[in-house]
């Protein structure tokens, strides 16, 4: 009878171990990387106060890495695939001048790192050569006071930095109006690639450019 028991425990062991393993290498089909508009992140007070390598007076930041999302063309994106160790601090080092903010690095590993089957070094070298391949509109990154523009503009404007890319891979994010991030979309060998619908786009014509 304990044969049984010892046999039945490590079955159950063994079943469990492959389900922690499909959910932390769940399926999806393309990135998004969010690049997110730091003046208008920082110009919360809260966020600023919380955030002072990001919301520095002295070094303005334009736009910072917020995360590479695994994502999937139809259902619901996987997030938070099992538990998540913090992220080395021989790699965050490595990361802030993507990613200012440790707390932001821990929280993209645990959301969204954690679902893509990579270990942690394949994930972040994932994100940094992502963000490596984009290059930023000056017309948008040298703006000295805060403006507005039309939407399709700023996802020209993106295109036209960016020759290589397909039509359709920029897309812009708002709200009230304002500015918050550019999403860029890429394939899993991190070219770009066309948005689905299913990306959110901002609905407004003309928004706000905080600086």
């Amino acid at each position: 009878m304990a044969g049984l028991w010892k046999a039945y425990a490590a079955g159950v062991a063994l079943l469990c171990a492959g389900v922690l393993a499909a959910q932390q290498q769940q399926s999806f089909d393309y990135y998004i990387l969010s690049l997110s508009w730091a003046p208008e992140f920082c110009a919360d007070a809260r966020q600023a106060a919380a955030n002072p390598r990001e919301c520095s007076a002295s070094k303005p930041m334009n736009f910072v890495v917020h995360g590479l999302w695994p994502e999937v063309e139809h259902g619901r994106s996987p997030e938070s695939c099992g538990k998540a160790e913090r992220v080395s601090r021989g790699l965050v080092h490595d990361l802030l001048p993507y990613m200012p903010s440790e707390a932001l690095i821990n929280h993209e590993w645990a959301t969204h790192g954690s679902c893509t089957g990579l270990s942690q070094k394949d994930f972040f070298t994932r994100l940094m050569l992502a963000r490596a391949s984009v290059q930023l509109p000056v017309q948008i990154t040298s703006i000295g006071q805060t403006e507005k523009d039309e939407v399709f503009r700023i996802e020209s404007q993106f295109a036209g930095a960016n020759p290589s890319f397909p039509g359709g891979a920029f897309r812009v994010a708002c709200r009230n109006n304002t500015l918050t991030e550019v999403r860029v979309c890429l394939d899993k060998n991190l070219k770009g690639r066309a948005c689905p619908a299913s990306v959110s786009d901002c609905k407004a014509g003309t928004i706000t450019i905080r600086r």
